[in-house]
């Protein structure tokens, strides 16, 4: 790798601090106290100091993130994980070469050791009035510029690491999401599921309806793919004994690339046995509300300049009444392809002429209905053939007894009374494979061994799948999922 002009520079002070026995890459720190600790530490002493320094010395570490120069003092922010603390380095207190060391050979975004004691300056800000310090980590890359920050948004994505070191809200954000994770794990085990694991590389892929990524597994000499969901093991489970098991994990679709939709994104899905899609309904609707609250302190957020509230109940529709309600097409009055896709054109949908039946239904709720429901609501009851593993409606076979949650414009999951009827499974297996045939290239493949294991009885289930970055959207007001993915997949930059 070539340095530039500013990274050689950078490189020499590293190597004259070698030159002095200074390790710029030490292997360990001597921290006694997080610049909060520090903080908080002055807070409950200073009462007794009578305006003077605190007596007992401490040690920071931690990333100078700014350096201001005034004769024989400097000024300096070190910035740890837990917040910022100013630095205050006299020539007096550290001496003619160790002052002249910091100014010439540390830089903005070296992280470094500082001991001292605490004080208040005559401006009012708590420091540290340092007595000695070290280096931990030569930084050879200049920070962001600190006051605009890194604002190109595909170096952002494609730098995560510039783009958390230089601005304040994706930090805020992912805290965001690891709370919003722990909270729904949380939910989870109070009401006594297991967390349990699948494996990624499956040797057939189903559970929803997308393309997979295929790889070959040269010991086995067979293909495999990584999984675009979880659902048919997780079923397996409750086949097996298990009555409540959920699962939080990275899946897969090797599809388009959008503000909703990565090739890599994380789901929570969970089983409940002797339960139906009424009884998750309310499950569901609960656990984004406690959820929400314990994150954000209250039922409620903001995106994307809507105010949204979970308060519940939530509305319940039918798909039939919304689609029919929002552009005019009822589905159930077209029930042949060249019909259905007729009526949905006249309306002004956007739909290929070989997109097979179900996927119409599927368009006209994404095109007509989706943008508008804002406010949290339950779309239920969808046709059989959108559906190859829900159980039929008792008193309406053509659908089945499935939901799917939506917020903020976006379906926030799927959920089903689970199809448990092994030879019905089979016909809708064969169903999905017709459809390939046809052209539905997201159609799911015959898997003969969840077969198997229906045969041998599974309990009547219910079970729910949620969209992990698109309910931390929602509750980090982001308008992208590649805002709340820590590293998402981009194109190759170019060299």
């Amino acid at each position: 790798m070539d340095l530039s002009e500013l990274q050689e520079l950078r490189r020499e002070k590293a190597e004259r601090l070698r030159a002095t026995g200074v390790d710029p890459y030490p292997p360990r720190a001597h921290r006694t106290h997080t610049t909060a600790e520090a903080l908080a530490r002055f807070a409950e002493i200073e009462p007794n100091l009578d305006g003077g320094e605190d007596t007992e010395p401490i040690t920071v570490a931690g990333r100078i993130v700014s350096r201001r120069h005034q004769g024989k003092t400097v000024f300096a922010h070190l910035r740890d994980g837990t917040g910022e603390l100013q630095l205050y380095l006299r020539r007096d207190d550290l001496g003619p070469d160790a002052f002249d060391v910091f100014l010439k050979l540390y830089d903005l975004g070296d992280f470094v050791q500082a001991e001292g004691v605490l004080f208040r300056t005559r401006m009012g800000e708590v420091s540290l009035r340092v007595r000695s310090f070290t280096m931990l980590a030569k930084a050879l890359n200049e920070p962001p510029e600190k006051r605009h920050g890194l604002t190109d948004t595909e170096l952002r994505y494609r730098q995560r690491y510039a783009d958390l070191l230089a601005n304040a809200e994706p930090r805020r954000v992912f805290v965001l999401r690891s709370r919003t994770i722990t909270a729904l794990r949380r939910f989870l085990d109070e009401r006594g599921y297991i967390e349990v694991e699948t494996p990624t590389l499956q040797p057939l892929y189903g559970g929803a309806a997308a393309r997979p990524f295929v790889t070959h597994h040269n010991a086995l000499d067979q293909p495999f793919y990584l999984r675009i969901a979880d659902e048919l093991y997780l079923k397996r489970l409750l086949v097996g004994g298990y009555e409540r098991v959920y699962e939080i994990t990275k899946d897969f679709r090797n599809e388009g690339i959008d503000r909703h939709h990565s090739p890599e994104f994380t789901m929570l899905e969970f089983y409940e046995a002797y339960a139906d899609y009424l009884t998750m309904m309310d499950t569901v609707e609960t656990m984004v509300v406690q959820v929400v609250t314990e994150v954000l302190g209250e039922p409620c957020l903001t995106f994307q300049g809507h105010a949204i509230d979970l308060t519940p109940p939530w509305p319940r529709r039918t798909l039939r009444d919304a689609i029919r309600e929002a552009c005019g097409v009822d589905y159930v009055e077209h029930p042949e392809q060249p019909d259905l896709l007729t009526a949905a054109r006249s309306v002004g949908a956007d739909v290929a002429a070989d997109t097979v039946w179900p996927r119409i239904v599927d368009e006209l709720l994404k095109q007509f209905v989706r943008p508008k429901l804002i406010q949290p609501m339950f779309l239920t009851d969808y046709p059989v053939a959108l559906s190859p593993l829900a159980k039929r409606k008792v008193d309406d076979p053509t659908h089945v007894e499935r939901f799917q949650p939506f917020l903020g414009g976006s379906e926030l999951g799927n959920a089903f009374t689970e199809l448990n009827d092994p030879l019905d499974q089979l016909a809708r297996f064969l169903d999905q494979q017709r459809d390939r045939e046809a052209g539905d290239e997201e159609a799911m493949p015959i898997d003969t061994d969840y077969v198997t294991a229906l045969m041998y009885g599974m309990p009547p289930t219910g079970g729910v799948g949620i969209g992990v970055d698109r309910l931390v959207m929602l509750i980090a007001d982001q308008p992208s999922i590649r805002d709340v993915i820590l590293f998402p997949a981009m194109r190759r930059a170019k060299d």
